[in-house]
């Protein structure tokens, strides 16, 4: 007799959450609390979503940490103390670790483990999740917690993954310290991981060489740390600025006390009255330069006279007048691509040990195993940086064999691009529910604020269906048509479609050229989705 096939273990829940960053703890914290049988799902071995795995050299958030933290525990919010104006990776990574013991969410959480399908039964109403250990899981809800940038993408480099030397991803840096003393270090991509990294590397290695294919715009992030002052000040206040943060446009504010105000136009400025604005919002450092003006993110002229001026400051910081040309942007409207923060990212270019490749006058052929093949030479290397990016907002979720209805695949479904109502739920997907999805406010925002409204939103529809004896929530296609016309229209009216960035999708080969985010902004949405839900679920069939 042959041996009988070992059948999956399988377990039954209310809700499986995909993800242990800060959403997937949020959600079990909140389902938890109101009587759900929650489980959740995570590769890492630790929660911290992108904070566990973006460990690289001088990675730092470029939302301020007073901000960048939890609002529902209004205790932890009193007790926990933040160092610097901008946190960096291991202190985000602590504050995460803190909240799971404070709240012993480890217990309900399975580590080293992925998602690897689940399909919707029409029949059962339920989804059957299948794990990378074998379990078979049946659950009424399935929640994606992936996060918007969180699928390495991989250079499109003939050769690359036959260099000899170790390879870094900023996106799966090491747990273990990495020492380039003595190296030469090549980094390829000048994203936001790259201009973070580039100098800390540079600062160690024997020498440094960045391979850069588009320059791109970054501000001084004036990292420092906290007064004693200024904590107790924000935490004197703190549900008060909570509850403006909620209603802002970016989910965070500037200054409470500061009356509401138009947001001047750049143009309409004097011109010593605006180089005064410009150079203020510089010495301020963060994203302010940006922000700071009502025009600048749709108007073109508006926006050249912004991106000027930080060339300007790209050509009398960087000593050599070429490498100075170099780094200043040119492809795209500033911030149109993600704007950075940097510390001493163009300063790093007068160094005597780094150089810095213009991938546009001398491309890289191939990658071999001593180092990078370029049009006109080679250069030889002894480690080897990927900072590259990522598949944005829909790798994480697509990269799931996920089913709705009929079998079809969300991949599928999303084959010219993500349709979903809200950013919060997909036509044919009953009972799926995305945290910070394509088409909401998410990487645009405080991912934060926009975590904690998502949360509140997707964990109080669940308790909606249990009050009313019912088990499926489920958008239709119209609602999604509607939500998709009026994200695109207001994109539209900005300057992003402009810029070739994974804002749009279009740093995937192959990849629909799509705007992903939603540029309405954190007040306005939340009144949209509070409206939905005060019209007894509109665009919603309940069942």
């Amino acid at each position: 007799m042959g041996d009988t096939p070992t059948q999956p273990v399988t377990t039954e829940l209310d809700v499986v959450v995909v993800g242990a960053g800060f959403a997937g703890m949020y959600l079990l914290y909140r389902l938890r609390t109101m009587g759900f049988v929650t489980k959740v799902y995570d590769a890492a071995s630790d929660v911290g979503g992108t904070w566990f795995w973006n460990r690289y050299p001088g990675a730092r958030c470029d939302v301020p940490s007073l901000d960048y933290s939890y609002s529902f525990d209004p205790d932890l919010e009193q007790e926990w103390e933040w160092t610097e104006r901008f946190a960096a990776q291991p202190e985000i990574l602590t504050y995460a670790r803190h909240v799971a013991e404070r709240h012993d969410l480890r217990r309900d959480i399975e580590f080293e483990t992925r998602i690897e399908s689940a399909t919707f039964d029409e029949v059962a109403r339920r989804w059957e999740v299948r794990t990378s250990r074998g379990v078979r899981l049946l659950a009424q809800h399935v929640v994606l917690a992936v996060g918007t940038l969180s699928t390495p993408k991989p250079p499109e480099i003939d050769g690359f993954g036959t260099f000899a030397g170790p390879t870094y991803w900023t996106a799966r840096w090491p747990h273990d310290d990495v020492d380039f003393t003595g190296r030469r270090v090549g980094v390829i991509g000048t994203g936001s991981s790259g201009i973070q990294s580039i100098p800390v590397i540079a600062a160690q290695a024997a020498h440094t060489t960045v391979f850069q294919r588009t320059a791109n715009f970054s501000m001084p992030a004036r990292n420092r740390p906290l007064t004693g002052n200024e904590v107790a000040a924000r935490k004197a206040r703190a549900r008060e600025y909570r509850a403006a943060a909620r209603t802002s446009y970016s989910g965070f504010l500037v200054d409470i006390d500061a009356p509401p105000a138009t947001l001047p136009s750049i143009l309409a400025v004097p011109e010593a009255e605006r180089v005064a604005m410009l150079e203020q919002k510089w010495t301020e450092g963060g994203l302010g330069l940006t922000s700071g003006f009502s025009d600048v993110a749709s108007d073109v002229t508006a926006n050249a006279v912004a991106a000027e001026f930080v060339r300007e400051k790209i050509r009398s910081i960087v000593s050599d007048p070429q490498v100075a040309e170099d780094l200043c942007p040119t492809s795209h409207p500033i911030g149109t691509k993600r704007p950075c923060l940097d510390t001493g990212y163009y300063e790093t270019y007068n160094r005597p040990n780094v150089r810095l490749v213009n991938l546009r006058r001398n491309p890289i052929r191939s990658i071999d195993a001593a180092g990078v093949e370029l049009d006109d030479e080679h250069v030889a290397l002894d480690a080897l940086v990927v900072a590259t990016g990522f598949d944005a907002m829909t790798g994480s979720l697509v990269s799931i064999d996920l089913r709705g209805r009929d079998g079809v695949s969300l991949a599928e479904a999303w084959a010219e691009g993500p349709r979903t109502y809200l950013g919060l739920a997909v036509a044919g997907f009953p009972n799926l529910h995305l945290v910070t999805g394509p088409q909401s406010p998410s990487v645009l925002s405080n991912m934060m604020v926009s975590i904690e409204q998502h949360v509140e939103w997707i964990t109080d529809a669940i308790a909606h269906l249990r009050a009313h004896r019912m088990q499926m929530i489920e958008t239709t296609p119209d609602a999604v048509e509607g939500w998709v016309e009026h994200s695109t229209e207001l994109g539209s009216r900005t300057l992003f479609p402009l810029a070739d960035s994974w804002y749009m999708g279009a740093n995937v080969p192959g990849k629909p050229r799509v705007f992903l985010p939603y540029v309405g902004g954190c007040g306005h949405y939340r009144k949209r989705c509070d409206r939905v839900v005060a019209k007894n679920y509109e665009g919603f069939v309940l069942s």
